[in-house]
């Protein structure tokens, strides 16, 4: 059996899973929540003439791209069977770089900061794969060695101006609609693309479903995932260089209240967190359903609590809902 042509009963069972049961929950679990969240647009009229105009889904969308980027790494990374939760941290290295190192010529230090991130998806990749550390533990770790890392390197007060070409991306408008959207949509097909129509994609689905059976199938499991955690580290990381173009700025809690919306988005776009399922269309499904959920709270006033306690509940939910008993309730028993 070859190890670069690893074709058989693990990519067949993933491949399986996407066309028969998964491609068809996955679908239609994405039209729910693309739903769910138009109807809420719509909805919010009646909280606020403002609200529900072309003007306020721009704004969304903006708003979302943080978010769609950022679910993309955390989903291949849920995917294989794993969690980041050195996301936060990741997201405020990439922005307090790309403000202490703004003097530098950008179409260099840019990449490099990427590269740094990158690095740091290595670190999280090989404490998984090698120390065998839980995930949990390993990520979480990285997050508070990076925030040390970030606080010692700014003396507590991260200092210089948003790079121009990031300013640009965020701030610049093309007929009428926000560059970033352009961008988004771009990306959302380029990482589609990666995660359902490549051969990595058909290896994470294959190292979720069943390692072990990957590994007999010749799948590098250990490579695989070390590259999740990669993407997943390079995502946060520029969407903290994409959070110093919106706001000219970084702090070092920039990235905290994107952990959970990020963990929220993958679950309720219908990836299993077991891993082995999941649809990067969904996921911006559901990234789009908690920012649009997001406006709506900061428009009828409620408090930024609120929104975790709603994304939390969302989370258990979409659990219970995506339960393997609870289909198997929904389907009628076939007749002989």
């Amino acid at each position: 059996m070859s190890g670069s042509e690893p074709n058989s009963a693990a990519f067949q069972a993933s491949a399986d899973l996407r066309r028969g049961g998964g491609m068809s929950r996955e679908t239609a679990n994405a039209i729910i929540v693309f739903g769910l969240a138009i109807l809420l647009i719509l909805g919010s009229r009646f909280v606020s003439p403002a609200l529900g105009s072309w003007s306020q889904v721009l704004t969304v969308l903006m708003l979302a791209s943080f978010l769609i980027v950022l679910s993309f790494g955390q989903g291949l990374v849920i995917l294989v069977g794993g969690l980041d939760l050195s996301i936060p941290s990741v997201i405020t290295l990439g922005g307090v770089l790309a403000t202490g190192w703004s003097g530098a010529g950008e179409w260099y230090v840019l990449p490099a900061i990427l590269a740094v991130c990158a690095l740091v998806g290595v670190f999280n990749g090989l404490g998984v794969t090698v120390l065998r550390i839980p995930p949990f533990i390993m990520t979480m770790a990285t997050s508070i060695i990076l925030a040390s890392a970030a606080l010692g390197y700014t003396s507590g007060t991260p200092r210089g101006a948003s790079p121009a070409v990031l300013t640009a991306l965020m701030k610049t408008t093309w007929l009428g609609v926000p560059v970033v959207v352009y961008f988004v949509v771009l990306f959302v097909a380029a990482g589609w693309l990666l995660q359902s129509r490549t051969v990595f994609g058909r290896k994470l689905y294959a190292v979720g479903a069943n390692d072990q059976a990957a590994r007999v199938a010749g799948v590098s499991v250990g490579s695989v995932t070390v590259q999740a955690y990669v993407v997943s580290a390079v995502c946060a990381g520029f969407v903290g260089m994409m959070l110093v173009g919106y706001a000219n700025g970084a702090t070092l809690r920039m990235g905290d209240n994107y952990l959970l919306p990020s963990i929220a988005a993958v679950v309720i776009g219908g990836s299993s967190i077991l891993g082995g399922r999941g649809s990067f269309i969904g996921t911006v499904g559901g990234a789009f359903l908690l920012t649009t959920l997001g406006t709506v709270i900061a428009a009828i006033g409620l408090e930024q609590g609120w929104r975790t306690v709603i994304e939390g509940g969302i989370i258990v939910a979409a659990l219970f809902f995506m339960r393997e008993e609870f289909f198997a309730r929904l389907r009628r028993p076939k007749r002989s």
